[in-house]
């Protein structure tokens, strides 16, 4: 397929697009602002606009509103954030009604890395030995990172507030690879990072002489059922490792929506990743593919079932 259909209502889409997506990504705008996008497909040929199909990002909550009809559909990072949704734990009261459209496929993992300086080897250390650790995390409170910490600190009746109160800090950053994050941590002025994406900066913390926490089996199994899946960090893939370590899984960004959207809409959903499959930005190495998004891999879990619509695609098009 072209890169732009024909037609000059599509140009002023594209433009609008593209105006949109550079205001959005304004790196002034401090999180929790107009940072977030809605795609909104629908007819502009009266006085007023009647939408049809609203695509949004956002934080794993706004699976509310996907839940309410507010908007039909929402792409969330990580996997397992739409996983409590589903499962009505962790951020969410009750059960809401969502499925998987698709999943961008996204291999990563979540690492509690800490310095053996400070004797910390467990999470229940960092409570009982209240060492005033420095830990490094993202600046935005709301982001996904922070509800994985907080939910793994409950385990054993403390937050990263605590921390700071016995005299800790929290070195801020906005990505993983935040120079706030790596020039300090080669200095040896960070104790700890808490943090996904972990391709840019676990190398870099194990050079460091950070290691990571593994979990023992009683948290494994109380994150497992907040829908935070127990997975392989291999040696493999970061050869500083001492050794192949567990973890939890950060991995697959879930499209989702409510049961209620019509098969045939979560069809040409899928139709349409697989006719502008060149187009989507996929993750180097991920194998990324229209037909690998539709399906459960490594990069891609799925504890939330596949809409019907996009069942129906996978079998005909795998």
């Amino acid at each position: 397929m072209e890169p732009l259909p024909k037609g000059a209502n599509f140009v002023r889409g594209k433009t609008l697009w593209e105006i949109g997506l550079h205001i959005a990504g304004n790196p002034a705008t401090p999180y929790g602002g107009n940072r977030d996008m809605i795609i909104t497909v629908g007819s502009g040929s009266g006085e007023r606009y009647r939408p049809w199909l609203r695509m949004a990002t956002g934080s794993a909550i706004l699976a509310e509103e996907v839940a309410a009809g507010g908007i039909e559909c929402a792409f969330v990072n990580p996997s397992a954030l739409l996983t409590q949704a589903y499962r009505g734990v962790g951020l969410f009261k009750k059960p809401l009604p969502v499925r998987i459209i698709a999943s961008y496929p996204s291999w990563d993992r979540m690492v509690f890395a800490v310095h053996p300086r400070s004797g910390i080897r467990t999470l229940a250390d960092i409570k009982s030995k209240r060492y005033p650790l420095r830990i490094s995390v993202r600046e935005d409170p709301t982001h996904s990172t922070h509800v994985l910490i907080e939910q793994a600190f409950a385990l054993h009746g403390f937050t990263l507030k605590d921390v700071e109160s016995w005299g800790g800090r929290l070195i801020l950053c906005g990505g993983p690879s935040d120079q706030r994050r790596l020039a300090p941590m080669a200095r040896g002025e960070i104790d700890a990072v808490f943090d996904e994406g972990i391709k840019v900066w676990l190398n870099e913390a194990l050079a460091a002489g950070l290691t990571p926490i593994e979990l023992n089996e009683d948290e494994f199994a109380a994150m497992g059922k907040l829908g935070w899946r127990r997975v392989p960090l291999p040696k493999s893939r970061f050869p500083g490792l001492a050794k192949d370590f567990e973890t939890l899984d950060f991995s697959g960004w879930p499209i989702y929506c409510n049961t209620a959207l019509p098969d045939e809409t979560a069809y040409d959903i899928c139709d349409a990743l697989a006719a502008r499959e060149a187009e989507i930005p996929f993750e180097k190495g991920s194998d990324g593919t229209a037909v690998n998004m539709v399906r459960e891999t490594d990069t891609t879990p799925m504890d939330v079932p596949l809409h019907p619509g996009a069942e129906r695609w996978l079998k005909e098009h795998s």
